[in-house]
């Protein structure tokens, strides 16, 4: 097994407003798409990576406990963390060292999910 995920779903109230809280805070396109009934917001994702999407759909709903996803947060948290509030969420930890690893910080996104960044700068 390369990988222990192969894809993920964050959960939104208003998919709109999700892709574009996400667009500003990663400098990323997240295009919408139709997914047999329901549409989604695809997370950028190179060919054979893991990817992931915004949906909305019965039973999902946004959460600030259970899983947790770190998302790429490029090659310095500072640039997406400095445009959490102005995309309307909640920094909820700032950039921290975690040694060898990089570093990582958490955020409130607009629909309610609690949500990670990751970084090796």
């Amino acid at each position: 097994m390369a990988s222990s995920l192969n894809w993920f779903e964050i959960p939104t109230k208003d998919l709109n407003r999700a892709a574009e809280f996400y667009r500003t805070v990663l400098g990323a396109e997240l295009p919408i798409i139709d997914v047999g009934t329901e549409k989604i917001a695809m997370f950028p994702v190179d060919q054979g990576g893991i990817g992931g999407a915004l949906c909305s759909r019965d039973g999902m709903e946004p959460a600030t406990e259970g899983t947790f996803v770190y998302l790429n947060g490029g090659n310095d948290l500072a640039g997406p963390l400095s445009r959490v509030a102005a995309a309307g969420g909640t920094v909820l930890a700032e950039k921290t060292d975690i040694g060898d690893n990089g570093f990582i910080a958490v955020f409130l996104d607009t629909e309610g999910n609690k949500v990670g960044l990751h970084s090796m700068g």
